[in-house]
């Protein structure tokens, strides 16, 4: 199936367990974490950043309760609707319960407020943010993620979501879900890019017929909070010669390298150049050699690496000797 997203880019769709489809690119709408708690849009600047992504060709957004662009995301595909040239059936919306509604009562409230803000009737995949539950103040709270799956499950056959998933778990954690849920996950969203290509989960995920969406895909090609990480980068002459060969630029290449490997990346941006830029990746394919000599690149990096969280129970990930403050509590 192929979704015709404009004049020039086809983007094909995924396949999901439950019989529907997702564009095999997303826009990434999360704006970043700053000093005074997470970026907020301004003079409606996100709005007119996902109508471009419109006119451009993306179709799938990818949101959370906590990223706070859900409302104007909403704003923007109801006026592209709103216009007669688009209907609902033609996007696809994901966003994300926080850890803050983790008791399975919680979970269809925390939903109903999503789709207020995105004044939406449903959303097309609503993913578990991470498997740690916290209290409204963001202490620990020892629910079990097996419980806010419930809920999960509760939205979905309520209809306020066509398809559920997780974010953040591992595979021990996924394993869980599989076997104890009553309704398989459509997709996990984790973090993927050549730093750390997460072989082991993306393969397991996807022998279990799950999409795996991978966010922060351009790893250390791009500068993080002003600073630059070990890793390769735009001029990295093994990327930049594969680049070179496709008449490419090495963060489609790296773009592409995901979507060899069947994952949906997750690029975000809010310059129109780099939306056209992260969207054409679709018109050429790479090599297996191309794909393994990129996937060497694999150092277990991680960018998202929450250590606040590390004593949860159902913190995920490697534990660090100095974790870093908790960013929501100084917020």
């Amino acid at each position: 199936m192929i979704f015709q997203m404009c004049s020039c880019v086809k983007v094909p769709t995924i396949l999901l367990n439950n019989g529907r489809h997702m564009p095999a690119i997303a826009l990434g709408t999360y704006l970043g974490f700053g000093e005074s708690g997470v970026v907020m849009s301004k003079d409606n600047e996100f709005r007119d950043v996902v109508l471009n992504a419109v006119d451009i060709g993306y179709r799938h957004f990818d949101t959370a309760s906590i990223y706070s662009t859900e409302r104007e995301l909403g704003e923007a595909v109801r006026m592209k609707i709103a216009d007669g040239q688009y209907k609902r059936e033609d996007f696809f919306i994901t966003t994300k319960l926080w850890n803050t509604h983790h008791k399975r009562e919680q979970v269809a409230s925390a939903l109903r407020e999503s789709l207020d803000r995105l004044a939406l009737n449903y959303v097309d995949l609503y993913l578990m943010h991470w498997p740690m539950g916290l209290n409204v103040d963001h202490t620990y709270s020892e629910v079990d993620f097996m419980e806010t799956w419930r809920g999960l499950e509760d939205v979905y056959k309520l209809g306020l979501t066509k398809a559920i998933g997780v974010s953040n778990f591992n595979l021990k954690q996924l394993k869980r879900v599989l076997e104890e849920g009553t309704v398989k996950p459509a997709a996990i969203q984790i973090e993927i890019h050549p730093l750390n290509v997460q072989k082991e989960l993306v393969e397991y995920a996807q022998a279990q017929s799950l999409v795996v969406m991978g966010y922060s895909p351009f790893g250390s090609l791009v500068a993080r909070h002003g600073q630059w990480s070990a890793g390769p980068r735009v001029n990295d002459t093994t990327l930049a010669s594969i680049a070179e060969k496709y008449g490419k630029t090495v963060p489609q290449v790296v773009l592409r390298w995901e979507v060899e490997r069947n994952i949906v990346p997750l690029p975000k941006t809010v310059k129109r150049k780099r939306l056209e830029e992260n969207i054409n990746i679709f018109d050429f394919k790479l090599e297996k050699e191309e794909v393994d000599k990129i996937s060497d690149f694999d150092s277990g990096t991680r960018y998202t690496l929450p250590s606040f969280w590390q004593n949860h129970p159902y913190y995920p990930f490697e534990k660090v000797d100095n974790p870093i403050p908790d960013p929501f509590l100084s917020a």
